[in-house]
């Protein structure tokens, strides 16, 4: 659902790891006047003088550090924004009346359309219109008009996306606890170790990131390359946690309105074949087809794509199942016991 936008995330902090190993490899090899390698490329002009300028060996890692920490804070503030905006992008096709959107979510809007109204001068906002942003207020109050809801008039925070900021605006865009969702998401969990906590690593991006951009970065204060890249890997399963509650969400709406309904749930499940036990009902499956995987206590909600389908221990391509059922299913992706199916198709 919102996976094209998590794609984006992910291959930008593999690039930002790409290049801190990169450059550290550069920096062995140009700096150590040891190196029989380096005497050897000495003998290439291009390289020779690739070398004789290569900075200090400080200076090139408080370059890393900064640009780095710059760099991953922009990813994650991207993608926030992002996700944010799709959300609410959605939200009229779940909820068709304006007035029945949660109390937040309007007070949030109204309160954003007045805002924006000030400062809609700004160079910033150079895309919106007064007619847009006054229409997507009068039709929203307006019964029975189609209304929309303008990203602008919900990422006008002021603060960096520290954990409270963050979930701040992630409440006003009408859904809750998202930091206690992103601090018991398997993946986060399985980064954060015993003596950190999400909020914590969060917090100290963001100072790195505002050190950087203000050059009050101390030297004893410089991330080596392996702790960049943990810090680079923890936004990426920050953003992974965010991507899978926001898809939750969606689904949310969509099953209150009928859209959407669970068809099953894994009874069993083996994770050296990424295999389990489900018993199903009023479904046709088919190898191929993908499925929504879900649980809001276990904070999971992921799309498979089925692999295999048994059923009395025969293997089967597609099956029609009217009555509730154990079928045996392989999916692309580790799932668990107690996860609840839906049909992506019906999205």
């Amino acid at each position: 659902m919102f996976q094209e936008l998590l794609q984006v995330v992910i291959s930008d902090v593999d690039t930002v790891s790409s290049v801190l190993l990169t450059n550290d490899r550069f920096r062995s090899i140009f700096l150590d006047e040891k190196n029989n390698l380096r005497e050897e490329l000495k003998k290439f002009e291009e390289l020779s003088l690739l070398i004789t300028g290569t900075p200090s060996e400080v200076g090139w890692k408080v370059y890393d550090h900064c640009s780095t920490v710059t760099r991953l804070y922009a990813i994650y503030e991207k993608f926030v924004k992002s996700l944010v905006a799709s959300w609410l992008r959605l939200l009229p096709n779940c909820v068709a009346q304006y007035k029945d959107l949660e109390e937040r979510i309007r007070d949030t809007h109204r309160i954003g359309v007045g805002r924006l109204l000030v400062d809609l001068s700004k160079t910033r906002f150079n895309h919106l219109s007064i007619e847009k942003v006054v229409s997507s207020l009068f039709y929203g109050v307006h019964e029975n008009a189609e209304y929309d809801l303008i990203p602008d008039a919900f990422l006008l925070y002021e603060q960096n996306l520290r954990k409270d900021e963050l979930n701040k605006l992630i409440c006003d865009a009408g859904i809750d606890n998202a930091w206690n969702w992103v601090e018991n998401h398997r993946e986060v969990k399985r980064y954060i170790a015993d003596e950190k906590s999400a909020g914590k690593e969060l917090n100290q991006l963001v100072l790195f990131r505002n050190q950087a951009a203000h050059g009050a970065i101390e030297v004893d204060e410089i991330l080596g390359v392996n702790s960049l890249i943990e810090l680079a890997d923890f936004i990426k399963v920050l953003c992974i946690s965010l991507e899978e509650l926001f898809a939750l969400s969606v689904l949310e709406k969509k099953a209150a309105i009928g859209k959407f309904s669970c068809v099953g749930n894994i009874t069993e499940w083996f994770d050296k074949p990424n295999a389990g036990v489900a018993k199903v009902r009023d479904i046709s499956l088919a190898t191929g087809d993908s499925v929504f995987l879900v649980s809001k206590s276990l904070c999971y909600c992921c799309v498979a794509t089925i692999q295999s389908i048994e059923l009395n221990d025969i293997s089967h391509k597609s099956l029609k199942i009217e009555e509730e059922t154990e079928v045996g299913l392989k999916f692309n992706i580790s799932a668990r016991k107690n996860l609840e199916i839906y049909i992506a198709s019906s999205i």
